[in-house]
């Protein structure tokens, strides 16, 4: 290993050490080559604390401007690429600061009142913030293209399934709700988490606070810790200001269960797509073509998708691994959480986005999709439910509902096929008038009950989403 000492920057490394880390600690420990993600953010919490500082009295007029105007340029210099981050300065923050301090000699007084600790605390609360922001926008379009995919399908119906077998009929409308349905679940979730983080720990300090003049509600309202009547939040506690990471778990613990459903309609996809289904076509632009077989059409994007909700679970394991024997109050090991924040963020912010584009060009094929959902076994259990309503017990009605099925088999007939005479060795009271229940327009028309895959209740539901959503 080099154990080269290198210099030490006065603002990374204080009076207490004689030198600098040796060159294989400084590569180990920097994060700035992730954590320059963050930049906006620190930026911005640098700017609200200067104005904070000036507003107490300790910056004046000039070194407040001063600060300001440096911050503006770098932040244009990061904007445009033309910025030099240095590992040596550890991180974002000694990165920005480091830089200030070498054009304007004010930016030493910058960091007064305030730590790395609660620094990064409020980088990575803001950060998070505008990622639910984006993301919220992000599920609300997908939500839409399944809606959009719903009403081009509005008069196909296909079998529904349980243990992946042919179950009852459900328009594809009513199958995609079911999507939209999860998705609005997980945007009220993603809600709830910006509500909970929406708190400001700037203040906090190294974990003790601190004796100067701090207006700790000022800097929250500036930069939007505020409640619905816009008055301030801040964080109640400065020993979990800092060392608080649930935010950061909450939002991928919800992000996870988002790729979850990701990845549960990737898998009705793919198997729709299959030429065994042959329930949809999905658009060239969103399948590949095999090196070795001409004839192939891979739903390559649905694949992925469904494979890369495996990485987000594995970042929300390592999140809440990390955490887990941590005491109080700020450690180093919390440097790991961004990388997995940050992977986490990307990754289902792409599968959503993805996934949008390629809801629109979904195409399902009536043809393939009606000869399907003509199995009159489907309708089994309509059949023992118009027993119900000629006074048969339903566990009764079940049996002899299942014993015709395995006579029509045996007969190699269709259960709307089955003679008469079968029908009443199986059910003595049979009359041949139950068997319109094997229409299936009538039979759907039957299914009234709110939440049912009824053509008026699909209907009501489709026309309640779009008030929402469009």
């Amino acid at each position: 290993m080099n154990t080269k000492r290198q210099s030490s920057s006065p603002i990374s490394r204080s009076g207490r050490f004689r030198s600098g880390p040796s060159e294989a600690v400084a590569r180990f420990t920097e994060s700035v080559s992730f954590d320059r993600r963050l930049w906006a953010q620190d930026i911005l919490g640098s700017q609200v604390h200067a104005a904070m500082l000036h507003r107490v009295g300790l910056l004046s007029a000039q070194e407040y401007r001063q600060i300001r105007s440096g911050l503006q340029a770098i932040a244009e210099e990061i904007r445009s690429g033309r910025f030099v981050w240095k590992p040596e300065l550890e991180d974002v923050h000694m990165n920005v600061e480091a830089e200030l301090t070498r054009r304007v000699p004010a930016g030493a007084k910058l960091h007064t009142g305030r730590s790395r600790n609660d620094q990064v605390a409020l980088d990575l609360r803001l950060w998070v913030r505008d990622e639910i922001d984006r993301l919220l926008d992000e599920i609300c379009e997908l939500m839409r293209a399944l809606i959009r995919l719903a009403e081009r399908s509005a008069d196909i119906w296909i079998p529904g399934y349980t243990h992946l077998q042919r179950a009852q009929p459900v328009p594809v409308a009513h199958h995609l709700l079911a999507y939209v349905e999860m998705l609005d679940r997980d945007r009220s979730r993603f809600e709830d988490c910006r509500e909970r983080l929406n708190e400001c720990p700037l203040g906090s300090g190294a974990l003790a606070g601190s004796t100067l003049p701090l207006d700790r509600e000022f800097v929250a309202r500036e930069l939007g810790f505020v409640d619905k009547r816009g008055r301030p939040r801040i964080t109640r506690n400065s020993m979990d200001a800092v060392s608080d990471r649930d935010f950061v778990l909450e939002f991928c613990a919800h992000a996870a269960l988002l790729a979850v459903h990701l990845s549960r309609l990737a898998e009705d996809l793919i198997l729709w797509s299959s030429a065994e289904f042959g329930f949809i076509r999905i658009g060239d632009a969103f399948t590949t073509g095999s090196s070795l077989m001409p004839q192939k059409k891979n739903p390559d994007v649905a694949e992925l998708v469904r494979g890369k909700s495996g990485r987000v679970i594995g970042n929300l394991t390592a999140l809440l691994v990390l955490l887990k024997g941590l005491p109080l109050t700020y450690n180093r090991d919390l440097q790991e959480d961004k990388e997995r924040l940050f992977d986490t963020a990307d990754t289902v912010r792409a599968c959503t986005q993805i996934f949008a584009g390629m809801l629109d060009q979904v195409a399902f094929q009536p043809e393939r999709c009606a000869a399907a959902v003509a199995d009159p076994n489907l309708l089994a259990t309509d059949l023992a439910e118009e027993m119900v309503r000629r006074g048969v017990p339903f566990r009764q009605a079940h049996h002899r509902v299942g014993a015709a099925v395995a006579r029509a088999e045996q007969l190699g007939c269709t259960l709307r096929e089955l003679p008469a005479e079968e029908w009443k060795r199986i059910w003595p009271g049979f009359d041949p008038e139950v068997l319109a229940v094997f229409d299936l327009a009538r039979a759907m028309a039957r299914r009234t009950l709110p939440g049912s895959p009824g053509p008026r209740e699909v209907a009501r539901q489709l026309k309640a989403w779009k008030r929402r959503l469009f």
